[in-house]
């Protein structure tokens, strides 16, 4: 029997998505690789002590790259790819204005706010006055972690094989940098420019990759910079927000737990948190690469079939990444470790333990990864924010019991914890309202008016 009409379009964005995953596994598998190389290296140039400040102090810079950057990709995606597909060129410009706008203005205050920062919590974060003016000196860096625009047009333009290599060649710099730095017994404050280097070199990457891609498609034809923002784009304001918001609480579980167990516990375990925490990044990178892979695509369902279409897709995925969440966990348990003391030394083998916790949690949420993807899509960011901030104000709040109780361990635990309960929050926001199929002229631009609301 030949397939149905649905169900060609429904198995060719699944193979999409699974094939643009593809290929960001192939530049972020390498990345990887190269990302614990410089950090070894970083480690073993610097000793424990140093490189947990250097650990803190780009903490702190990202921190604060997330905080205040919008998520300007995911507007991009939701309210421009109606235009595209229509090709209206002219209500696509004013999308790409919008969120050029959200980064520059969001890019000034993150400076400001930083190198204040730096200085006045000196001391507070893990590190101390001496390290201060470094410190505030890389959070300059920070002006280039705001790259939200140009990663969603490359995401909808499908231009997964170039992203493919922007965290490799930030990673590239920092190996080479890092590795002249440790033939030349370099301090401290070299770690952190080669750092700084490598992220400036990726935004340039991302900036001429995607005005290449709009150039060719001749989308910049007539482009002005003064113009429309938000008008004629129902509740742009309000899904900017909210996905930022969203985004900033999500910043609890990465970069804020790495500054917490290095302000109460000190710079030493902030280096073996965050080492275990990149050995489970990259165990669980493979299935994570789906969901930038799945945004697009559950768009150009809402637009062209509705929302039962997009609740097929997300429970595809969600079958293909469960065995997935159990086979990582295994990995971790049984060869997590020693790889760590051989990729690290025996001085960093105390991160195994850590590691394994936060491989648990990373499975959680990878078995729950199209949960988040399909409320945002659905034009519902503020369902999937009231999750994210119940939770992440619970785990915050005791945060700081459980690593004085049981220092590092405390924080991994909790973060399993964390990860169970924003998954049955998302699932049970999902449940509590049928999918509703919407028309494409609504679905091109978010809700249907501007006073729509997330639950019914």
């Amino acid at each position: 029997m030949s397939p149905t009409a649905q169900e060609i379009p429904r198995t060719a964005a699944l193979r999409r998505v699974v094939t643009n995953a593809g290929k960001l596994l192939g530049g972020r598998s390498l990345n990887a690789v190269l990302s614990l190389a410089y950090l070894a290296v970083a480690a073993r140039g610097l000793g424990v002590a140093e490189f947990g400040v250097l650990v803190l102090i780009h903490a702190f810079a990202q921190f604060l790259g997330e905080v205040v950057k919008f998520q300007s990709w995911q507007t991009l995606i939701h309210y421009g790819a109606g235009p595209l597909q229509a090709g209206e060129t002219g209500r696509f410009q004013q999308v790409l204005r919008f969120t050029v706008a959200l980064d520059a203005g969001s890019t000034l205050v993150g400076l400001g706010l930083g190198v204040a920062g730096a200085i006045l919590l000196a001391g507070r974060l893990g590190w101390d006055a001496e390290h201060a003016p470094l410190a505030a000196g890389y959070v300059l860096s920070a002006a280039f972690m705001v790259s939200a625009t140009p990663l969603g047009l490359l995401r909808l333009f499908d231009r997964f094989d170039v992203l493919a290599g922007q965290a490799a060649v930030v990673s590239l710099v920092r190996l080479a940098g890092c590795g002249l730095a440790w033939a030349a017994d370099a301090t401290l404050g070299t770690y952190l420019l080669i750092w700084a280097l490598g992220t400036g070199a990726g935004f340039l990457y991302l900036v001429t990759a995607s005005l290449v891609e709009l150039r060719r498609r001749r989308l910049l034809d007539g482009f002005v910079w003064r113009g429309p923002l938000a008008q004629g784009l129902p509740g742009v304001w309000q899904f900017a927000w909210s996905t930022n918001l969203n985004s900033t609480l999500d910043v609890a579980f990465t970069h804020v737990v790495t500054l917490v167990v290095g302000g109460l516990v000190g710079p030493a375990q902030a280096g073996f948190w965050r080492m275990g925490r990149q050995v489970a990044d990259a165990i669980a990178k493979p299935a994570k690469l789906l969901t930038p892979a799945l945004y697009p695509e559950l768009a150009r369902l809402r637009i062209a079939e509705g929302e039962a279409q997009m609740a097929r897709l997300a429970v595809q995925v969600g079958l293909m990444t469960g065995g997935f969440s159990l086979a990582i966990v295994a990995v971790a348990t049984f060869a997590g470790g020693p790889l760590l003391t051989l990729v690290m030394g025996k001085a960093f083998a105390p991160a195994a333990e850590l590691m394994t916790w936060q491989v648990a949690a990373a499975a959680i949420s990878i078995f729950a990864l199209p949960l988040e993807p399909m409320l945002v899509s659905q034009g519902r960011p503020g369902a999937a924010l009231r999750v994210r901030l119940v939770v992440s104000l619970a785990f915050l709040a005791v945060l700081g019991f459980l690593v004085e109780a049981w220092g590092a361990r405390g924080a991994a635990i909790g973060l399993v914890a964390a990860a169970a309960a924003m998954a049955l929050g998302n699932l049970g926001m999902l449940l509590r309202r049928p999918a509703v199929a919407r028309s494409p002229q609504q679905a091109a631009c978010g809700d249907s008016s501007p006073g729509a609301k997330d639950e019914p």
